[in-house]
């Protein structure tokens, strides 16, 4: 088929990588140039079909670009024998075979990716009493006979209130469907589910003390999931995935704006978070060795956005002023109205939300770390495409909330990536040679220890090393540009600007260096400065010039390098000692909610008590995020770092 000779934009998701590509190529062998492993067994001959993608269809603002099935040469009698009807309704092609002809944007399904995204967002052991909402209640019921034909709920109830003293329960209409079968498999021996000792939302035959929850936080750009024993509290297993959300926006604004802009917008959006999750929901049974339906208690985390778009709410006014939510409490809903598939009677709680912009994931931090439980001031950090913060004591908290943006999570940087296998994840540079040491994803070994290092990129963790390692290398200045008389052959000036090379392409699987480019500095830059202008306004706000200790929450908060982070200016100057990860602390919230009903109590109450700040109405906002661009910073004196700083002058 003849097409129009030049250039397009392809996006992939939700690896984020993208690039202008030249028209007529095939998306895997576009897929090799940007560093996007797609799965092939065929050599490209159309049959395996394990390199099946979706082409995305709308018009996605962020990335000003129209995406559908034209910008790709159309459907051929070979990808008709490798897909399904189905899923050729749906868009799905061969990476192999399909051609591109103009602007597409193109998400990869999990099992056609090759290098497996590596979600980092595992549950550290919690200390709590066990509370949960759930009771298994076993009980004896006298047999109905023809002298006895009481109805079998009834005859239920008298049993629950005479054995356990539960009274005035009612029942789940699904659970009453069930009721009589259960009851007679199991002999006249049966236990009940019951729900905050008010509801019965499932009968099973015989006696049963296992019951088991999900904790979930969904974060906008991966999700993670945890199976726990409601009978014991252990954590019995832990999943995780890539928000499928992702293919329609990498940042909540993004998502706001697809569903505005695309009429089906919020109904694709909730479709692919509930697929996303019962996909997920199916994994942890299966690897808990039971049944998805055995699940009968969920409670969910996720900022504002993610919240509104799960429950299938239009998000479009916390897109705008004056920001406000649906709703701030918390709210119980039956899972099965969302087309969740668990017990069929069981609940969905969903934590409360702060404000527009602070939602019910920086709760479930809030409930984790229990600053207001403290005499020390702690600020929180939660790092991600939303970054939340939390200040405060037991005197007084206050939050905010900074649109970093995916920078940190490797998109928007020429060569980031997000976490797997391949990704450059440490990186230190030689102060006097110039010269780069760096670790990738699932290898011990470093560049100059291995024959072949097989870098494919840089995830979040290696930009948040590169950056002050280039500033402490006089590579680049205190502004963040590019010295001048830099005389090493890792830098050079592009078409696209000065960059500097951090893998040469011998060191790579993608045949080319991989570099650090000045658009990528200030991509990292402006993350960064949101971030502190927004700490030192709360502190101000707070009425403190230091903080006593900084966390960092979230997965990724998890694996960044603390110095590397405080020489960037991530955070206002602290002790190093005294600035500690704790890794993903909104799940860890969300499983506390999980275990204990009180905790649940707890975070309606605190939610309401933060007092949240509306960074864009700060007068002096853009003046100190001006200055937080700077590294560290342009004029705060940072004393916890004196001693890793270059001396005065540097990057004048």
């Amino acid at each position: 088929m003849a097409h129009d000779k030049g250039e397009a934009t392809v996006i992939f998701q939700p690896s984020g990588r993208r690039g202008r590509v030249e028209k007529g190529k095939n998306l895997k062998e576009i897929s090799v140039g940007l560093g996007v492993d797609i799965e092939g067994l065929c050599g490209e001959q159309g049959v395996c079909g394990k390199c099946k993608v979706r082409v995305e269809q709308g018009f996605f603002e962020k990335y000003g670009i129209q995406s559908g099935p034209e910008a790709l040469s159309p459907l051929t009698d070979t990808e008709r024998e490798a897909l399904t009807a189905r899923e050729c309704e749906q868009g799905f092609r061969l990476a192999c075979v399909a051609q591109v002809l103009g602007d597409v944007v193109v998400f990869v399904p999990e099992e056609s990716r090759l290098g497996k995204q590596v979600v980092r967002k595992a549950g550290r052991k919690l200390d709590i009493a066990l509370d949960p909402a759930l009771r298994k209640y076993t009980v004896e019921l006298p047999k109905a006979t023809l002298e006895d034909t009481l109805g079998d709920w009834e005859r239920l109830q008298a049993a629950l209130r005479k054995t356990h003293g539960l009274d005035g329960v009612t029942i789940d209409y699904t659970a009453l469907t069930s009721l009589q079968g259960a009851i007679r498999e199991g002999d006249w021996r049966a236990t009940a589910t019951v729900w905050r000792d008010r509801e019965v939302i499932r009968v099973t035959p015989g006696g049963e003390e296992k019951a088991y929850g999900v904790a979930v936080d969904i974060g906008t750009t991966t999700v993670a999931a945890y199976l726990c024993d409601l009978s014991t509290g252990e954590l019995t297993v832990t999943s995780s995935a890539m928000n499928p959300q992702v293919s329609y926006g990498e940042d909540v604004m993004s998502r706001i704006s697809y569903t505005l802009t695309n009429p089906e917008g919020l109904a694709q959006l909730n479709r692919a978070i509930i697929q996303g999750l019962n996909s997920l929901l199916e994994e942890l049974a299966g690897e808990g060795g039971i049944r998805a339906e055995d699940i009968e208690d969920l409670v969910v985390v996720g900022n504002t956005c993610m919240h509104h778009l799960l429950l299938g709410i239009d998000p479009r006014y916390i897109g705008k002023a004056p920001f406000p939510p649906a709703l701030h409490h918390s709210i119980d809903l039956k899972a099965r109205d969302l087309g969740l598939k668990i017990c069929p009677g069981a609940y969905l709680h969903v934590l409360p939300i702060e404000a527009g912009f602070v939602g019910a994931d920086n709760v479930g931090v809030l409930i984790a770390e229990t600053p207001y439980e403290e005499e020390q001031v702690r600020l929180i950090i939660d790092i991600g495409t939303n970054g939340e913060l939390i200040l405060g004591n037991r005197e007084k908290l206050v939050s905010s909330s900074c649109a970093t943006g995916p920078a940190f999570e490797g998109a928007e940087i020429k060569y980031g990536m997000r976490a797997a296998p391949g990704a450059i994840e440490k990186i230190v540079i030689d102060r006097e040679t110039k010269e780069v040491r760096f670790r990738v994803i699932d290898n011990e070994a470093w560049n100059d220890e291995a024959d072949h290092i097989g870098a494919k990129g840089i995830c979040g963790s290696g930009i948040i090393d590169a950056v002050p390692q280039l500033f402490l290398a006089g590579i680049i200045d205190r502004t963040g540009r590019f010295s001048k008389d830099l005389d090493t052959p890792r830098y050079r000036v592009t078409e696209e600007g000065p960059a500097f090379v951090i893998a040469w392409a011998r060191e790579t699987s993608i045949g080319q260096d991989i570099v650090i480019t000045q658009d990528d500095i200030r991509a990292i830059q402006l993350a960064k400065g949101a971030m502190y202008a927004g700490a030192v306004i709360m502190m101000r706000a707070f009425g403190v010039e230091r903080v006593d200790e900084v966390i960092l929450a979230g997965a990724f908060g998890s694996y960044i390098d603390r110095e590397s982070a405080a020489l960037l200016g991530l955070f206002p100057d602290c002790p190093l000692e005294k600035i500690r990860s704790v890794g993903n602390a909104a799940g860890d919230g969300a499983r506390m909610a999980l275990l204990n009903v009180g905790k649940r109590a707890e975070a309606d109450e605190w939610a309401r008590q933060v007092e949240y700040l509306e960074l864009t109405l700060e007068a002096d906002f853009e003046k100190r995020f001006t200055q937080a661009m700077w590294i560290p910073h342009m004029k705060d004196k940072f004393p916890s770092l004196e001693h890793l700083l270059p001396g005065k002058g540097r990057g004048k």
